[in-house]
């Protein structure tokens, strides 16, 4: 389930990160700028000058797996997010401007407030640039990039090193999100931002897929995803074991056929107008698997095998028939 309400932009339960991070106490501003007279480099804190700094975030292609997780208590809205090979980045340029300038996107801009809060810190003068091969409002997790990247790019201009407490802290303090912070797959309770159980990074797949029109609003849609989790309650507990049994195992077309499940039970609360065309053809194509953005709008084939040229043009055709432009991408690590 991703953040992006609207539109802009692993196995006992481990604890859950603080919901918000914290003020440092007392901390009082760094000193910003380059060496100084004396010749000693600056510490963590302190900007070394006007270079660049970048900030770096995947998104994903929806989910493998979205349905119910009891975490101690009530069953909670678990994910297996599917990573994909697109990014969101930021960059922070110290120098010409006026001090304090934030990134564009409310999000991001939170985040920035709450980072410099949080470690007692100003920003200096300077400019901020971002870009984005993230679809927004789609399934792409596009909002939650474009935080991460924010804050990995705070911690390369500061000299900090990375706390993923932080930054899941920030993320907790702004929306649901998903496990983009992580560079491997994760059983993840998106509303606690909590990492129930990391799952590697064996599995990988080549994708076709495309976006259906519209956008789904997650705080509307939780009330009537949590009854229908209840009335199928053990096909999704088989689901996940499924897919969980594939991870460990490092089978993709074990997991392509849990992530299909998923998508299938996902169609009787929020349909995809092509999932029943998608998933007749699936042998037609040879894919291993269908998935779905399960509160987005991506809807694509899992290919443990890199499809050849004609394929893809085969694929494409289809696609083109039901009324969408088709998109290749690769999905996972592997």
């Amino acid at each position: 389930m991703h953040g992006h309400g609207s539109p802009r932009p692993g196995q006992p339960p481990a604890e859950p990160h603080p919901a918000a991070p914290r003020p440092a106490p007392s901390a009082p501003p760094a000193t910003l700028g380059g060496p100084s007279a004396a010749g000693t480099v600056p510490g963590p804190g302190a900007v070394p000058g006007p270079r660049t700094a970048a900030g770096v975030c995947h998104g994903t292609l929806g989910e493998l797996y979205q349905g119910p997780l009891r975490a101690g208590g009530a069953p909670d809205i678990a994910l297996v997010s599917f990573p994909v090979d697109r990014h969101s980045w930021a960059y922070f340029t110290p120098g010409a401007g006026r001090p304090g300038a934030l990134p564009p996107g409310e999000k991001a801009a939170r985040a920035v407030r709450l980072f410099l809060d949080h470690f007692g810190l100003r920003l200096p003068p300077g400019h901020w640039r971002t870009h984005s091969e993230l679809r927004v409002g789609v399934g792409m997790a596009s909002s939650t990039a474009d935080i991460v990247a924010t804050l990995r790019c705070l911690f390369r201009l500061f000299g900090l090193p990375y706390d993923q407490g932080v930054v899941t802290g920030v993320l907790a303090a702004i929306e649901r999100a998903d496990s983009v912070f992580l560079d491997e797959f994760a059983l993840h309770l998106s509303a606690r931002h909590q990492v129930v159980r990391t799952l590697g990074t064996d599995i990988g797949f080549h994708t076709a897929f495309v976006t259906e029109p519209g956008t789904v609003d997650t705080s509307a849609v939780t009330a009537p995803l949590l009854r229908h989790y209840a009335r199928r309650a053990s096909e999704y507990e088989r689901c996940l074991a499924d897919l969980l049994k594939g991870f460990e195992s490092a089978d993709p077309a074990a997991v392509a056929r849990a992530a299909t499940t998923s998508a299938t039970l996902s169609q009787q609360v929020l349909p995809k107008r092509t999932f029943e065309r998608v998933l007749a053809h699936r042998e037609r194509f040879g894919a291993d698997g269908v998935f779905v953005a399960h509160t987005g709008s991506l809807i694509g084939y899992l290919f443990a095998h890199r499809p050849h040229a004609e394929a893809k043009s085969e694929l494409s055709a289809f696609f083109h028939s039901l009324g969408h432009q088709c998109s290749f991408a690769q999905g996972g690590y592997g």
